[in-house]
């Protein structure tokens, strides 16, 4: 069982509600739990709260997924607060594989965006994206009711999956899936960005290292993946994090890192309470308290106005966002 005092073997004990055996097709597609476990990859280990943090957000993941593929979403609200968006990221990449496999044009995404995700729409759309790459299927828009923008997040969501099952391709060997259009490329590497952190564990030189190999045209969305990530999952401790600042503008993308913080502060703050390691991340990673870096986001989307849904308003926004968070540096 290994030594009861790690704070790994903690996070393997932690209790979560049972959820029910699935029935036919949908016991085929549930996910074993111990895919949360990252030092079962060939990632780079480190013990304690970052390792914890990590699995905890996967754990809670498969949770969600296998929630729906046992017909109990509702237990998602059991979880702590800070575990919910992970799990409705997985309940969404669940009702997106249904959905897909089922021809059910979107219904299962829709409920639950309607419903239980609501407020959780950033983690739902990510977590239809890592359907999409599940199934090996490019990220499209059959959802009526989908929002304009937050859509494009599904693209984020396909490129940390896909990466996370490919990491010797997405990362040694930094490749591109041909699933992709031109378009969908920058987002993609936002979502490689976070697995980025993942894969490395969140230690700042072994991060900054491995998006120096990347070519510099895909890195800025990369550091922009990084910057949601070390945000909204966490892992790094403050020093860690001022050294992951210093990475950036080394390297010529301060602005990108703030505003992928920026993202990650606005998902949670309409996810609930912060937690503790948002609240220390965003004064660091954005150089504002966390309401006013969510606020670039709100005011940058009102400006882009209602009809905004292209991948040229998507990367307006964040543009938008950058903008806001020079201004404030330069003060």
């Amino acid at each position: 069982m290994g030594d009861t005092g790690t704070p790994s073997f903690l996070d393997q004990v932690r209790t979560e509600p049972t959820l029910s055996r699935p029935r036919r097709l949908r016991r085929l597609l549930a996910r074993d739990p111990r895919e949360s476990d990252l030092g079962r990859r060939r990632f780079r280990h480190r013990g304690g709260a970052v390792r914890a943090a990590f699995t905890g957000s996967e754990r809670s993941y498969v949770f969600g997924y296998n929630a729906v593929m046992s017909r109990e979403t509702e237990k998602v609200e059991d979880l702590p607060d800070a575990q919910r968006p992970f799990a409705y990221e997985g309940a969404a990449a669940a009702s997106t594989v249904l959905d897909l496999l089922t021809l059910s044009r979107g219904r299962r995404l829709h409920e639950l965006l309607a419903g239980p995700a609501q407020h959780h729409r950033h983690a739902a759309y990510l977590g239809a994206g890592r359907g999409y790459a599940l199934l090996r299927m490019r990220p499209v828009w059959g959802a009526r009711r989908a929002h304009p923008l937050l859509r494009w997040l599904a693209v984020d969501g396909f490129g940390f999956q896909w990466s996370l099952s490919r990491a010797d391709r997405m990362v040694g060997e930094r490749t591109m899936p041909d699933l992709l259009t031109r378009a969908h490329c920058a987002v993609f590497d936002q979502g490689l960005g976070r697995l980025l952190w993942y894969h490395d564990c969140a230690a700042p030189d072994d991060v900054a290292a491995r998006i120096g190999g990347y070519p510099a045209p895909r890195r800025a969305d990369l550091w922009s993946g990084v910057g949601f990530a070390a945000a909204y999952t966490g892992g790094a401790e403050a020093e860690e994090l001022w050294w992951l600042t210093e990475h950036a503008a080394a390297d010529g993308f301060r602005a990108y890192l703030a505003q992928g913080c920026a993202f990650a502060v606005a998902a949670r703050l309409r996810s609930g309470e912060l937690p503790g390691h948002v609240r220390q991340a965003v004064p660091i990673l954005a150089n504002a308290d966390p309401d006013e870096a969510a606020s670039w986001t709100d005011r940058a989307l009102i400006a882009l106005g209602h009809e905004a849904h292209t991948h040229e308003d998507f990367q307006c926004w964040q543009s938008q966002i950058r903008r806001s968070w020079t201004r404030r540096h330069r003060h």
